[in-house]
């Protein structure tokens, strides 16, 4: 029997000394990494390597972080943890927007940025056999746990894997209120204090791409003050 193929791991850093601190960092893990300064080099090397991870540069010259976001989503579900030198929470609304999982502002640990990416790498987390069961339905709208699929009138939805974590880890549990802080530890894991709006933005996007209306939700309600739920408002 061969051997499984080592995890890989696209660092894309225009910053010579920062590229080669994470790919060293990550590659004490394990890991395989390629580092990439150009974003039209990464999305071309992201379409040829198929990497399941992408560190990946907000700021890049040229082609920035979230156009190769939004060109690598158009092939790939590999995980984007997006790194950014600015704080300013539109541009981290913006890069989540587009499909990055996960993000980091700079100035971070490598330790940290390598605790985030194992974290990403140990989802999706599957529930026993003995206590998912086969298919979650709130009208329309039917969710699969066993293959991770979501269904709106019997047509497939295009989720990536951390918007159907989030769809899971309220359907397990409907009528629920789960707070933020909550969904933040299920689905993105460890003590993720004060990144409401990471929560908040990937249901935005879930809301979007069910075609649920937040002024009259059908799927996921927003309790105000607390956090979401599966179920209508009525």
């Amino acid at each position: 029997m061969s051997d499984p193929q080592p995890t890989r791991v696209l660092v894309v850093e225009d910053e010579p000394v920062l590229r080669g601190t994470v790919v060293n960092y990550l590659e004490r893990t394990g890991l395989t990494c390629r580092g990439i300064a150009d974003g039209l080099e990464a999305v071309d090397t992201a379409r040829d390597w198929q990497p399941e991870v992408v560190v990946l540069d907000l700021g890049l010259p040229g082609l920035d972080g979230i156009e190769v976001c939004r060109r690598i989503r158009t092939f790939s579900d590999c995980y984007v943890l997006m790194l950014t030198a600015r704080a300013e929470e539109l541009d981290t609304l913006v890069g989540l927007s587009v499909g990055a999982d996960d993000y980091m502002t700079k100035p971070f640990s490598a330790r940290e940025l390598v605790a985030r990416v194992q974290v990403l790498l140990r989802r999706p987390r599957r529930d026993a056999p003995h206590a998912a069961p086969t298919r979650w339905v709130f009208g329309d709208l039917v969710v699969l746990p066993d293959s991770r699929e979501a269904l709106v009138d019997g047509n497939p939805v295009d989720l990536t894997r951390t918007e159907f974590d989030l769809l899971q880890a309220l359907a397990r549990r409907p009528r629920t209120v789960l707070t933020r802080h909550q969904l933040t530890t299920e689905v993105w894991g460890g003590d993720r204090g004060g990144d409401d709006h990471l929560v908040d933005v990937h249901v935005a996007n879930l809301r979007r791409k069910l075609g649920d209306d937040p002024a009259s939700p059908r799927y996921i309600t927003t309790v105000r003050g607390v956090g979401h739920r599966m179920g209508s408002g009525s």
